[in-house]
This record gives C-alpha cells, structure tokens and sequence, in this order.
C-alpha cells in the first residue's frame, strides 16, 4: 500500500472513530474551524464592555469583556453570579479552532471548543479540563451563546456530573450604557 491509500485508510478510520468516541461519554465534539471559527471569535471581540445580566432563575449579573493580550483572547468576568466571588472565562483561538476555559466557582477550570455554529449562535463543547479529577466530578460542560444584536446576548449553560447533563439556566445580557448614551442631549 502507498502513502497516499495509506493515509486514506486512517482518514477513513479516524471519521470513524470520532463519532464513536463522542457518544462513548468521552463528551469531544469535533470543533468549528477556520474562517467560521475566526468569525465568532471577532463576535466575541465586539462584546468589549460592561454588561447586566437576569438568570431565568431570578438572579442578576454584571460581565464585563476586555480583548486583552494583544487581541489573541477575550477576557469575560462575572462578579455577581456568585456572591462574594469572580468567575472568569478567557475566550482565544488555537490555530484554526476557538477555545474557551472557565474559571469556575466550582474550582475547577474546564475547556470547551466552539464545535457548533448555526446562525447567531455557537456552542462550545467539553474538551478537558484542569483540576478535575474525573469527568464525573461536577463542572460546567456546555455553553450555548446567541448573539442577539449589539447591545444584548444569551449564554446558556450546561452542568456535568456523575454521566448527567442538567441544563443551568439561561442569563440575557444587556450592554450598559456610557454615560454619554444616558445624558439627553441638547
């Protein structure tokens, strides 16, 4: 066999076995890439500011984004999601895909892969994660983020533990306004 039928062959095994492994609980979707991928990547980019949250739970929130590192991440804070505690998530690409870890209340700090783009959406799906001892250990898995429109956005989140999926709850963002925005003008 050659090089190239040999390559072919592992192709043809590796799509294979991809699926396979994602619905053995391994939980790796295959991620969104190149020009889709760097797409989301500037929406996130754009959300640069403060934000005020409500969960379909009742709680509020502020999230601030910063592009930091010389426009290779985007830093989220969330200082009201927990009281008397700051969770951060750094949004950034990896060559052609686009990562996200969170720094969870939870004390561990899961990555996630944009592995879905449909429309104004993207999901970001469970990759690894530091300081987990085991998949099962309880963290959070799935984010679902909809880009409305340029003053408001949803996250959707999806926790994990012991082989379950729970769905978190959905928090609707709205840019706060400058101070500029707010005064009336003459």
């Amino acid at each position: 066999m050659n090089v190239q039928a040999s390559r072919a062959a592992l192709a043809i095994i590796l799509a294979a076995l991809v699926p396979a492994c994602a619905s053995a609980g391994r939980g790796v979707d295959a991620p969104v890439t190149g020009p889709q991928a760097a797409g989301v990547y500037e929406r996130f980019r754009a959300l640069e500011g403060d934000w005020t949250g409500k969960s379909t739970k009742g709680w509020t929130d502020t999230i601030s984004f910063k592009n930091i590192a010389g426009g290779s991440a985007v830093l989220s804070t969330s200082f009201q999601a927990h009281e008397d505690d700051t969770m951060v998530t750094l949004i950034h690409p990896d060559g052609e895909r686009l990562l996200l870890t969170h720094y969870c209340a939870a004390k561990n700090q899961p990555r996630l892969q944009a592995s879905a783009v449909n429309g104004n959406e993207v999901t970001f799906t469970y990759l690894d994660a530091t300081n987990l001892p085991s998949r099962d250990t309880g963290h959070m898995d799935k984010v679902l983020v909809r880009f409305e429109d340029s003053t408001h956005f949803t996250e959707r989140w999806t926790w994990y533990q012991d082989g379950q999926e729970s769905w978190m709850e959905e928090i609707r963002y709205e840019r706060v306004k400058s101070v500029e925005e707010r005064s009336p003008g003459p």
